[in-house]
């Protein structure tokens, strides 16, 4: 697995390289944030581990743009005690934080519990469709079938844009049809146990979702299950 590391400060990156090519890992590194794009692009990382001060292009504008082409794991380092970074990253689609100054084995534990979780995933035989709706692993987007059409000039399926957290949130819930998730279920599934997540932003993303969808169909998707939380069928 290659990781990329991208942190300007020679001090961090040179404790932290050598920890990791120790563990097994290949490692490339890049000090501004426009060369982590390059690196990016060019090195194809299995997982990013991401300073948000960084030279040229701060951290998360570094996020935001991979995040509108690729769903590679990323772990922000944040300053510690800076609330607002961790919540604008998770938000952007990092899928962890490790505050600064950090522990090497924290930061090893981190990577190797998201690379077991992206190692899991894929070695399941999941659904990516339902009904009339089907989701797109590849583009972070599902394609739908149009049934409020309303000239025979339109397209029979329409293909919709979701945000990384729209998307995981559909993911899970069509990969796991007929089962009933509870609101802190869904909060650990798409956040991750142990971030502080309200539980009402859960019902944001469902109204986000079902706008979507429901500009296409009539069809219900999403279901509440009352007292209990959402399932999808």
């Amino acid at each position: 697995m290659k990781i990329l590391i991208v942190e300007d400060d020679a001090g961090i990156s040179d404790f932290v390289i050598p920890e990791l090519e120790h563990e097994g890992y290949t490692t490339c590194l890049a000090v501004t944030g426009r060369e982590a794009l390059e690196k990016f692009e060019n090195e194809k990382p299995d997982l990013v581990l991401l300073d948000i001060m960084l030279p040229e292009l701060n951290g998360l504008e570094v996020l935001r743009r991979i995040r509108a082409t690729s769903m590679v794991p990323v772990i922000l380092e944040t300053a510690r005690g800076e609330t607002i970074d961790k919540i604008n990253g998770l938000n952007l689609g990092a899928d962890d934080y490790i505050p600064k100054p950090f522990e090497i084995e924290e930061l090893l534990a981190r990577i190797n519990a998201l690379f077991r979780r992206v190692n899991f995933g894929k070695s399941q035989e999941t659904a990516s469709s339902i009904k009339n709706l089907t989701l797109n692993l590849d583009r972070m987007s599902f394609s739908i079938k149009n049934d409020k059409k309303q000239d025979e000039g339109d397209e029979d399926k329409v293909e919709v844009q979701l945000s990384k957290t729209e998307f995981l949130f559909l993911k899970l819930l069509i990969e796991n049809q007929g089962k009933v998730f509870s609101r802190q279920q869904i909060i650990d599934e798409i956040w991750g146990v142990g971030h502080y997540i309200d539980e009402n932003t859960v019902d944001v993303y469902v109204g986000y979702l079902r706008s979507k969808i429901s500009e296409y169909t009539k069809d219900e998707y999403i279901r509440t299950v009352r007292g209990a939380g959402y399932m999808m069928g």
